[in-house]
């Protein structure tokens, strides 16, 4: 028998599932308002009514977890007041179904995911980074090829036929940031648009948007790995780029490639740097990285690059942007601009985390030393403590030097 309480977020936290069977919690303040909690644990805020043909209707508002309980009894609300007009809810949510585009879908999720209330990898909220990346595929090759159609006709032919056309081009178009050619797409961005979305749909369909995910099952091309790496001789002719334009190119976006050339580190990491995570003895404390939180060591030389950055007064970053209350942005153009200056069509910031490994590997480095090196899953921080050892800061070091000494080689 179904058990009445004034719903709130303890109630539905400690609320156990009963067995063979589901358990409702109605509240007592909103006629009709309720949890559902199925026997497999799922827990799901629902709307219960009968329609103007006397019919009994239960529409389904969102998951807990998803959806706080505030927010569902403020939806309830907005449904049982439609029921009062002569209206159903859930026709109204049919009919919303059926006339969803994939456009309109990805608008929702953009719109979510920045406002928190979806949860990506390891249950945290989508980090701004994979949302930036997740906006650039929706918008250069989702919604150009199937933005307009609707979500429910949409098939798993559909989306391989996506997949196909990215590849092949049909989204091409200019870069941005300085670099020349086309942004033509290929095998691997068709392959990572398939992924996201294949989220953007797998998202919806848990906050009960659409029934099925149609691209469940889809192929997907295998994901090149970019292999690109600078040779000695490439090193040395990027340093003399750095030497020669340091008048006619952004000082900070030239300091943070060289320091992506000494570290290894990841774009995104080495802009949005702030001075309190810095150590005085080399090592970074990174808040958040692709692979969470994580404490890296550098070499010599980067710190030294790190210690006569220009501090702005309350800028926290290590590289501000020209205003100052942020950080800078335009090191990925700076380097577009090199790279066509040397005629480089295939030279990305993370080839000089490819290169800084490798050079790594060269020198005769293993590869878990170096994948503590580059913060890959070996050098993560773990709950309770971060072990670096003098193996992993030696190595370090000592590429550092060596990428600094042919970067620093004579200029002619």
């Amino acid at each position: 028998m179904a058990e009445t309480y004034r719903l709130t977020k303890k109630m539905v936290v400690d609320a156990k599932p009963a067995i063979g069977r589901p358990l409702f919690i109605w509240d007592k303040e909103l006629r009709g308002f309720g949890c559902k909690i199925e026997a497999g644990g799922t827990k799901s805020f629902i709307v219960q009514y009968r329609n103007a043909e006397g019919r009994k209707r239960r529409l389904v508002l969102g998951r807990f977890g998803v959806m706080t309980v505030e927010q569902a009894r403020d939806e309830a609300r907005i449904k049982l007041g439609d029921v009062a007009r002569g209206l159903d809810p859930a026709d109204q949510k049919t009919a919303t179904k059926n006339g969803l585009t994939v456009g309109g879908l990805c608008d929702w999720y953009l719109t979510e995911a920045e406002t928190g209330r979806l949860l990506g990898r390891k249950r945290a909220p989508i980090k701004a980074s994979t949302l930036a990346m997740d906006r650039s595929r929706i918008e250069t090759h989702i919604r150009p090829l199937i933005g307009s159609r609707k979500v429910a006709a949409i098939r798993l032919p559909d989306v391989e036929a996506m997949q196909h056309d990215i590849a092949a081009g049909k989204t091409a178009r200019a870069r941005s940031g300085g670099r020349g050619g086309l942004a033509s797409g290929g095998k691997g961005v068709a392959s990572r648009s398939v992924t996201t979305l294949h989220s953007i749909f797998a998202h919806a369909k848990r906050a009960g948007l659409i029934e099925v995910n149609p691209a469940l099952g889809v192929r997907k091309f295998p994901d090149v790995r970019r292999t690109r790496r600078l040779s000695r001789d490439e090193l040395r002719s990027l340093g003399r780029a750095l030497h020669e334009h340091a008048g006619t190119e952004h000082p900070v976006g030239l300091a943070i490639i060289r320091l992506l050339a000494l570290t290894g580190l990841r774009l995104n990491e080495a802009q949005s740097m702030r001075h309190d995570w810095i150590s005085q003895d080399g090592y970074i404390a990174f808040a958040d990285t692709k692979s969470g939180a994580q404490i890296r060591v550098i070499g010599s030389p980067a710190l030294a690059l790190l210690r006569i950055q220009n501090i702005q007064e309350n800028a926290p970053y290590v590289f501000p942007s020209d205003g100052g209350r942020t950080h800078f942005v335009a090191a990925d153009g700076v380097l577009g601009r090199l790279c066509k200056r040397m005629g480089w069509t295939d030279v990305t910031a993370h080839t000089l985390r490819h290169t800084f490994g490798s050079i790594a590997g060269e020198l005769g480095y293993s590869e878990l030393t170096i994948a503590a090196m580059l913060g890959h899953a070996a050098g993560s921080v773990t709950g309770r403590y971060v072990h670096i050892d003098d193996a992993v800061k030696s190595a370090v070091e000592k590429v550092s030097q060596q990428i600094a000494s042919l970067l620093d080689g004579p200029q002619v």
